[in-house]
């Protein structure tokens, strides 16, 4: 088999994503055939080289797993939480290989999730630039006016975790049912953390409830707490979407 670096190699066997991959080598606890590795160019062969993370032998690459999980409300999307709040990892028990969330969903927000193990679908779908469309179902307090309506579609102002301020994308924004507090569907290309709450707070309104209904080619069709493992289609419209070449098939499945 051909060289391959070692990132690359890491993230194929399931241990960490990509990037966690080039901190570990960075940071010396990558060995390839019992040397120390810390530069990150280094490459090896992952079938006769033996690669090393923290002293444990890694066994090649790991099956590819893609799982589409409807998250209820509750739940934390994160592997642990030092709060000891349930986590997305323990309605997705009994999967062979181990998955990790793609992006997260807030504690109280619910819908779609992926999760998988493949890191380089992975980082690409969480670099904002991925364009992959993202479509909720909100519903909020009070009726935002069609001045306010045409904020969001715009993009308007608003706060990141960090206290800086950046302008949101243009979104589409539609009523899907009307009422005192009303229901609206919204799509966004990018996906910043609390973004949508944060997008209807600047316009005045408060946000009750968010479900994501849509994940680029992506559609939820299980029941709160439930997953699935995605078709052979979906895995390869989803890499598409972010600009993957799509080779002839993959390992899948749970």
């Amino acid at each position: 088999m051909a060289l391959e670096r070692l990132q690359k190699i890491i993230a194929a066997a399931g241990v960490a994503s990509r990037r966690k991959a080039e901190e570990l080598i960075t940071s010396g606890h990558v060995q390839v055939n019992g040397q120390v590795v810390t530069e990150l160019g280094s490459k090896a062969d992952p079938e006769t080289d033996h690669v090393r993370v923290n002293g444990k032998l890694l066994h090649g690459a790991e099956r590819h797993v893609y799982l589409l999980l409807n998250k209820p409300k509750g739940y934390v999307t994160t592997v642990s939480d030092p709060e000891n709040r349930p986590t997305v990892m323990h309605l997705v028990r009994g999967v062979k290989g181990r998955v990790y969330p793609v992006g997260r969903l807030d504690y109280a927000s619910e819908g779609l999730l992926l999760l998988t193990n493949d890191g380089e679908l992975a980082h690409r779908l969480m670099k904002a630039a991925s364009h992959v469309p993202k479509t909720y179902v909100v519903k909020v307090a009070g009726t935002p006016n069609e001045e306010a309506l045409a904020k969001l579609r715009a993009g308007v102002s608003i706060a990141t975790d960090d206290g800086k301020r950046v302008r949101t994308g243009p979104a589409s924004v539609r009523v899907v049912k009307e009422a005192a507090n009303p229901w609206y569907e919204i799509t966004l290309i990018e996906g910043r953390n609390r973004q949508i709450r944060r997008m209807f707070e600047a316009v005045g309104h408060h946000v009750e409830k968010i479900k994501r209904v849509r994940y680029g080619p992506l559609t939820l069709d299980v029941p709160p707490g439930e997953f699935r493992p995605l078709t052979l289609k979906e895995i390869d419209r989803l890499k598409s979407a972010c600009g993957i070449r799509v080779t002839s098939h993959h390992q899948s499945m749970a």
